[in-house]
């Protein structure tokens, strides 16, 4: 099924930016590409606040962001009501993020990650579903 999905991220980042958006392309997903568009110096809250607000607008389902660490962007993105980003590391913590916690934004970063595990991850994210149950009372709290 195609989605409209959300890529975003600082010059850190934006190499493995890139790598996803072709990725999800080529998966036949629209891409929301809300930046950087190159490798000079920003400031990753610009970047992570603009993804947020896009996923939380429905103008995109998810959202992918990237920067060096993968932990400012997702700081910022989680600035944004409704978000709930994950700084993801393998594929078992992109899936859980998903069918535990109802993650709607994957954050990585591209100094920690070689190419194929990010992709890993996307895949593994897009592909988990929130389980609800007992998650759903705890991911409600995080309102």
């Amino acid at each position: 099924m195609s989605i409209t999905v959300a890529v975003a991220s600082d010059h850190a980042g934006f190499g493995y930016k890139s790598l996803i958006s072709d990725h999800l392309r080529a998966s036949d997903h629209e891409v929301l590409d809300l930046g950087t568009h190159s490798a000079d110096r920003v400031d990753y809250p610009d970047f992570g606040r603009a993804l947020g607000e896009a996923v939380a607008a429905g103008e995109a389902t998810f959202g992918f962001a990237v920067c060096g660490s993968g932990i400012g962007i997702c700081i910022a993105a989680n600035k944004v009501t409704g978000i709930r980003a994950a700084t993801v590391h393998d594929v078992t913590s992109a899936r859980l993020s998903r069918e535990h916690n109802d993650a709607n934004v994957m954050c990585v970063g591209q100094r920690f990650l070689g190419e194929q595990v990010v992709i890993d991850c996307v895949d593994a994210f897009l592909a988990a579903e929130f389980e609800g149950g007992r998650h759903a009372a705890r991911v409600a709290k995080l309102g």
